[in-house]
């Protein structure tokens, strides 16, 4: 495993992480604590340090069970990425599903949030504090900005991030936490099939000295290069509910990667890995974990052969020609589409209403 520091911090990440929220949110199927317990520990073994996790993921269980994964002197050796902004508390969990949790930041909140977040991590820090897919005016909120840069200076926090989401887009909003916060991180999805708004953003973190942290490498498991066309997920696999033509035209474009296997003599999930890192403004690749092979092989990825210039350059044109497929419009949200959505969604109830 190679390691990265994170820009502007003394604090280095394992190049591949793990994803907590695939053993402790439910999407992937249900673990054991002991379950996820191994896991994690399986990763640390493997050379995996950075581990990133929510206060929301599983209401509280992603903190709980890095905890029981590593008690005591045992947290010393990982690094904990947390993050911070949803009033998660306030929904019933029987009706929450997989809809997004309404955001809070008054600062009274917030520090009963951290302080909560830190007792079920059994830790006194934090070494990444992101703010958890915000909006713009959540971004704007100087007050929010002073408390964290207080919590910095006071050692709660070593530092300070924001992580777009919750899907893939939130071009608008990296570019201003890069260029207008204190923070040395932003969390993104990138990958070898979406590539927007990622190559923008690496181009502001390249210009500002702020480090990256990339979920969804494989493309929602597209690239670990086992689905068909005729794959079927299991009932409580978030994948199932999306539109068949995105299996179909994932496999379709994913035929087109394995000349990466064959030259850098790898599994195509290892080479998706080293894609998303060729960058250096990446500095961990956040891989969606969900048994013990797969920390073995992706914690290897770290050590097999980067991609080359020539490989980069033709993931570059085969995303640029769509992969050869009929072209589909790429998916860029802003605040203002959220906003324009939810103005219709609220019309829309408020006629069915009448």
């Amino acid at each position: 495993m190679r390691y990265r520091r994170i820009a502007k911090t003394d604090v280095d990440v394992s190049e591949v992480g793990f994803g907590v929220w695939t053993v402790s949110a439910g999407w992937w199927g249900d673990y054991s604590d002991d379950e996820a317990a191994s896991l994690l520990r399986r990763a640390l073994d493997r050379g995996v340090t950075f581990f990133d996790t929510a206060d929301t993921y599983g209401r509280g269980r992603g903190e709980t069970v890095l905890a029981h994964a590593f008690p005591g002197a045992e947290r010393d050796r990982i690094v904990i990425g947390a993050k911070f902004g949803y009033d998660w508390q306030s929904r019933d969990p029987k009706n929450a599903g997989q809809r997004e949790a309404p955001h809070r930041f008054d600062i009274p909140f917030l520090e009963a949030q951290l302080d909560a977040s830190l007792r079920r991590l059994g830790t006194d820090r934090i070494d990444v504090f992101a703010m958890h897919n915000p909006r713009m005016e959540h971004l704007q909120n100087d007050e929010v900005w002073t408390w964290v840069e207080g919590l910095q200076r006071d050692g709660k926090i070593r530092s300070a991030g924001v992580a777009l989401g919750p899907a893939i887009g939130w071009e608008e909003e990296g570019h201003y936490a890069m260029r207008n916060l204190p923070i040395q991180s932003v969390q993104m999805i990138y990958n070898a099939l979406e590539l927007d708004p990622g190559r923008a953003l690496i181009r502001t973190a390249e210009e500002t000295d702020v480090s990256l942290l990339v979920r969804v490498p494989h493309s929602s498991g597209m690239l670990e290069g086992h689905y068909t066309e005729d794959t079927v997920f299991p009932d409580h696999d978030h994948r199932r509910h999306r539109p068949r033509s995105w299996l179909i035209e994932g496999v379709r474009k994913v035929e087109q990667l394995r000349f990466l296997e064959r030259e850098n003599h790898c599994t195509l999930g290892q080479a998706a890995l080293q894609y998303v890192l060729h960058s250096p403004t990446v500095v961990s690749a956040l891989p969606n974990i969900y048994d013990a092979d797969q920390v073995d092989e992706f914690a290897a990825a770290s050590d097999q052969a980067p991609i080359t210039e020539t490989q980069a350059a033709e993931i570059e044109r085969l995303f640029e020609s769509n992969y050869g497929l009929e072209a589909t419009p790429p998916v860029n949200v802003t605040s203002d589409q959220v906003k324009a959505r939810e103005a219709a969604r609220a019309g829309a109830q408020a006629g069915s209403n009448s």
